[in-house]
């Protein structure tokens, strides 16, 4: 596999080099951009103390007597500092290391028991084919990244997705790309030894001045000048609620644009790329925390988190039980790759406005006197308009699992017995309403009719196990797979009745059909109260 990043070692000083240089000349102000940072980190550290608080208190104190170089030279001297801190490091031999050990690490996950029983099997990325589906337009991605940059821009569910697109992207024979990782993922001896090995580089979250924000967007669009395919999660973070991200984070995504005007600009344009994907699992790792931190946030004092200390052992050995029992499944699918400015393109690398007519993607950046430009208001519009095609992307590739469906039918059933439309209301309806099998078989027939509707439409995807199936045994498959996982019953049977005991689940995994119009909408239902 021929890809930049297996030479990044090589690059690595003059990359630095370069964001460091373009991260200094670019700061006007370079007393402001120090006062800045100044402040941030004074406050950011006066609990713990030490030396960089006072290195920083000592730096504030004198920022008023220094010259204009002295400024400048501090300036870089953080900005060298904070951009070696920031690059990543990637070594061929650990990634073809990870590239066999990811089989028996994601089975680990993914469905265990099967794991123990095969251990040699375990061992072969084929094992996880049936489990870990890969679908969507691999091919015309594969010829796009010969051309130019691939930036990926996938939905966030979980802290498993990073490893989970990894493993995406070697099922596919896609070449792997770089990513942003949270500093704190680096104090996990295994974690950081492969992240700091496969070209992850380091975010600091704790660090909000703008100097560190423009070393990091420095760092990202050089990395995309230079042709090296990338990974971004542009919802900034795991959706808490379960559903597809209709809001977007674009600040390191405007990245992808900046390095195309760069280039266009030295006159060696880099094609840049935009492939918007979905991470669909049946199951969440940690649904329970995201839904109770959404609830939390979305209720204020309406909702407190429930957590009885004297039965914490007893849960977590019994969800190790269940884990041990999980059979699941988890679909990764690509979308159809954009340019910079939201526009589709075809395998040779052509962009195609709405009409279809083929379109020169410089077009768009040059300025009244005909020649490229960098224009950051500009810029920011398109890539808003950008933004807008890769929440379309994640609505259109989206695929359903049996908990979606059977988790919006419940749901529903809840709502309704409840008598009300007030989410907070709703929720605390736990174990109040229960209901018989064959009447939720037959809401999830109505479901699948239409969902299958908006799969003709090409506004959805049903998971592969759901073609063809009855209704009765995508409530069995949603049953299975939610009574071995998590830590207490989602629907709970009593005889030929469901009853619908953690309401807080089915929320988030109905949550996944909001976007659709086939999920209770809470912020839509407010808005009608």
């Amino acid at each position: 596999m021929s890809s930049p990043i297996f030479g990044f070692n090589s690059s690595r000083k003059t990359i630095v080099e370069e964001v460091v240089e373009r991260v200094t000349s670019g700061t006007k102000d370079p007393l402001h951009a120090l006062n800045d940072a100044a402040y941030h980190e004074t406050r950011r550290l006066q609990k713990s103390g030490g030396s960089e608080l006072a290195e920083w208190r000592h730096l504030a104190g004198h920022l008023g007597r220094m010259s204009v170089p002295e400024l400048r030279e501090k300036l870089r001297e953080y900005a060298e500092r904070y951009a070696w801190d920031v690059a990543g490091n990637f070594d061929p031999r650990v990634y073809k290391f990870a590239s066999r050990a990811m089989a028996p690490l994601l089975g680990a996950l993914m469905a265990p028991l099967s794991v123990v029983k095969n251990l040699p099997g375990s061992f072969d990325l084929t094992a996880l084919d049936g489990r870990i589906l890969v679908h969507g337009p691999r091919e015309h991605i594969r010829k796009l990244g010969d051309i130019g940059t691939v930036v990926y821009v996938p939905t966030h569910l979980s802290n498993l997705d990073s490893v989970v697109f990894g493993f995406a992207l070697e099922r596919a024979g896609l070449s792997p790309a770089t990513y942003g990782a949270g500093k704190n993922l680096f104090t996990n001896p295994v974690l950081s030894y492969f992240m700091s090995n496969l070209g992850a580089y380091r975010v600091d979250r704790r660090l909000r001045h703008a100097l560190y924000k423009h070393v990091l967007k420095a760092y990202s669009c050089v990395l995309i000048e230079h042709g090296y395919h990338s990974l971004f999660f542009p919802g900034g973070t795991r959706s808490r609620s379960g559903a597809v991200e209709r809001r977007l984070k674009l600040g390191l995504a405007g990245t992808g644009l900046e390095a195309f005007v760069r280039t266009t600009l030295r006159g060696q344009t880099q094609r840049v790329f935009f492939v918007p994907a979905t991470i669909n699992y049946l199951l969440t790792l940690e649904a329970e925390t995201l839904i109770d931190d959404f609830l939390q946030e979305e209720g204020k004092a309406r909702y407190l988190i429930e957590d009885d200390e004297s039965t914490r052992v007893g849960r977590v050995a019994a969800f190790m039980q269940k884990l041990l029992g999980l059979d699941a499944a988890c679909v990764i699918r690509f979308s159809r790759p954009l340019d910079c400015f939201g526009n589709f393109v075809d395998d040779e690398g052509n962009s195609h406005d709405p009409r279809g007519r083929v379109v020169d993607p410089v077009s768009y950046v040059r300025g009244r006197d005909g020649t490229p430009v960098l224009d950051t208001v500009r810029d920011a519009e398109y890539t808003r308009e950008l933004g807008e095609r890769i929440v379309e992307s994640f609505a259109r590739d989206t695929v359903v699992m049996p908990t979606h469906i059977v988790a919006a039918c419940a749901f529903e059933r809840l709502r309704r017995g409840a008598g009300t439309a007030d989410l907070f209301a709703v929720l605390r309806h736990r174990d109040d309403v229960a209901v018989l099998r064959a009447e939720l078989a037959e809401d999830v027939e109505i479901m699948l009719g239409k969902l299958r509707e908006l799969e003709e439409k090409g506004q959805v995807h049903l998971a592969p196990t759901l073609k063809g199936k009855h209704p009765e045994r995508v409530v069995d498959d949603a049953l299975r797979a939610f009574s071995g996982y998590h830590t207490q019953e989602v629907l709970a049977p009593r005889g030929n009745e469901l009853v619908l005991h953690d309401t807080r689940l089915l929320l988030y995994y109905q949550n996944r059909l909001v976007a659709h119009g086939l999920g209770f909408d809470p912020h839509a239902a407010r808005g009608r109260a």
